[in-house]
């Protein structure tokens, strides 16, 4: 799925170890937070960027200590967006640049089985949570 929307190499976590490879690597982006937050640091090239798609509270501590004490850089966390930065995803959005991949879509109802389902760590893709729109009402 990963290659279908652009990526240049993609690693399947559950079937191969990128850490033993002894490759390293300009850029990781863990996107399921599976890997080791140490193996994914060690395989860093010296100016690499580690990027954590979804980090708990010590990948957060951790990442900013390794940030500082070395070349290597952690992102992740709370993100806040400037306007400019939205006007530019969305226009790459309508140039076709960016894909949206949605795995399941639930109604309101269901979202309870939703966060389900996305805990399960199998999606691979988007959730959505559909909202019908009641014509009858104002809005």
């Amino acid at each position: 799925m990963l290659l279908s929307i652009g990526a240049d190499h993609v690693i399947d976590y559950t079937s191969v170890d990128f850490a033993e490879s002894g490759e390293t690597y300009d850029v990781i982006f863990d996107v399921v937070g599976k890997s080791s937050f140490s193996s994914c640091i060690t395989s860093l090239k010296e100016r690499g960027i580690f990027l954590l798609g979804n980090p708990g509270l010590s990948q957060q501590v951790r990442g900013l200590w390794t940030s500082r004490m070395s070349g290597r850089k952690v992102k992740g966390g709370m993100i806040s967006y400037r306007t400019e930065d939205l006007v530019f995803l969305r226009e790459l959005i309508e140039a076709g640049k960016i894909r949206s991949v949605i795995d399941r879509r639930y109604p309101l109802e269901q979202t309870a089985e939703a966060h389900r389902y996305v805990d399960t760590g199998q999606k691979t893709g988007n959730v959505v949570i559909t909202v019908e729109h009641d014509a009858r009402v104002g809005g």
